[in-house]
């Protein structure tokens, strides 16, 4: 290692204590953002864009089957996003390249809003409501990988679990936000007279809250080494495919829950309740509203016990919960009881809180610094193009199949959470890359 290389080593730790936390929150809002516009589209698909998008003539089954179904346009850009912003991330830096995937992210969005409806242009109107879906998925699927990544280089060793889970709060903030509004909306004049576009305007004020946050943040300080002593890869994407592709695969069987099982028990779940079992949609999304809460208060209790235990043992339960679960939060709806739905809903967070926030500390250790934003980002987006993309479709297909009874959908959730379990035991045997960045913040 030459004397810069050194000095850049000895620098790092001590810059690298004055930043995770402002990292972590920075993180989190960015995050929030990206997942507040992706999710709003889910539950607009849920509820208004049958009416709005399509055909009105369809059949409700049908009609409510190609409404939500668009929603796995998203699913098919974000491994376009995961290539594209992957390979720029390992080249350039986590920083830089998370300000275009927010930008990206953040118009598309702000473009749903302005829209003209089927009874204005007919067929074109779903044209270009799944084009823009295409470029969030895009944006999302560069988005995650480098801020997960981005919160867990700058962490001291032994609190990458804690200060990681916080880019998994957005998650949870951005579905939270997305109840709120859609509420906001309902109550303002009703979805289906047109306030159903606020929601997606609003979103160029939340991007430019973040954007202001993210500038205060320094990038990585492992990137920072890593480029200083010449450990940067000039074909990020090719050494993955070469080098790490059993790596993705794995990563990927991790993320199957976090990527799809989130439209059983939140979008899906809205529409079973307010179709099958005739529960009001403002008593549905007050649940999950009060059950996005619960998770993001519960992320960080994750994330500090995955710390404390492992990250591993923590996501096991979360996703062996969600497995037992998800057959009593359909059958809860049936009760009409909102304190019943409601506290199935808090359940139901808690296990999503610690299946979800120990992720990006297992992915970080799968993959050296050279290719970590690729690897990382092509790991999810591999779970979000099968698991995310085709639950969408499947899911209401199977409730179809099973005469309205959510039985065959518990069962595919369920084998969903028992092969993330495999792969997740599956990741402690894989050991952890270190390079002269890692040594050094270890050294914090």
């Amino acid at each position: 290692m030459t004397s810069s290389g050194t000095a850049s080593a000895e620098a790092a730790p001590a810059e690298f204590r004055r930043t995770p936390k402002r990292a972590a929150a920075a993180a989190l809002v960015g995050t929030s953002i990206e997942w507040y516009d992706f999710f709003i589209y889910a539950t607009a698909a849920a509820l208004v864009f049958r009416e709005v998008f399509f055909d009105p003539s369809l059949p409700p089954v049908v009609g409510f089957v190609v409404a939500f179904g668009t929603t796995s346009f998203g699913y098919l850009g974000r491994p376009v996003g995961a290539l594209l912003f992957g390979s720029l991330g390992d080249k350039i830096g986590r920083k830089r390249t998370l300000v275009v995937t927010l930008l990206l992210m953040g118009a598309a969005t702000f473009c749903m809003g302005l829209l003209p409806t089927y009874a204005s242009v007919g067929a074109l109107a779903p044209v270009l409501l799944v084009t823009l879906r295409f470029l969030q998925g895009v944006a999302v699927g560069g988005e995650w990988g480098g801020a997960a990544m981005l919160s867990v280089e700058h962490a001291p060793e032994g609190r990458r679990t804690f200060l990681g889970s916080f880019t998994q709060m957005g998650s949870s903030v951005g579905a939270l936000f997305s109840s709120l509004i859609f509420l906001i909306a309902e109550r303002m004049g009703g979805l289906l007279e047109g306030w159903w576009r606020l929601p997606f305007l609003f979103s160029a004020v939340l991007v430019i809250v973040a954007l202001i946050v993210r500038s205060t943040v320094q990038e990585s300080p492992e990137f920072q080494v890593a480029k200083q002593t010449g450990q940067i890869s000039l074909t990020p994407v090719k050494d993955v495919f070469t080098k790490h592709r059993k790596l993705v695969l794995l990563g990927a069987g991790v993320m199957l829950v976090a990527t799809g099982g989130y439209y059983v028990t939140s979008s899906f779940f809205l529409a079973y309740g307010a179709d099958e079992a005739g529960v009001s949609t403002e008593l549905l999304l007050n649940a999950l509203t009060i059950g996005a809460i619960a998770e993001v208060l519960l992320m960080p209790v994750a994330g500090w016990l995955g710390d404390k235990i492992s990250p591993q043992f923590v996501a096991t339960i979360g996703l062996v919960g969600i497995a037992v679960i998800a057959y009593p939060l359909f059958l809860s709806t049936h009760s009409g009881s909102p304190v019943l739905i409601i506290g199935m809903c808090v359940i139901v967070a808690a296990c999503t809180a610690f299946n979800y926030g120990p992720m990006p500390h297992i992915l970080y250790r799968l993959f050296p610094i050279q290719v970590r934003y690729t690897g990382v980002s092509l790991s999810y987006q591999a779970a979000a193009l099968t698991s995310g993309a085709l639950t969408p479709i499947v899911v209401p297909l199977l409730l179809a199949a099973g005469g309205g009874n959510p039985g065959l959908v518990v069962a595919y959730t369920a084998v969903l959470c028992l092969a993330a379990v495999a792969c997740v035991r599956l990741t402690r045997r894989v050991p952890e890359v270190r390079t002269e960045s890692s040594a050094a913040q270890a050294a914090a």
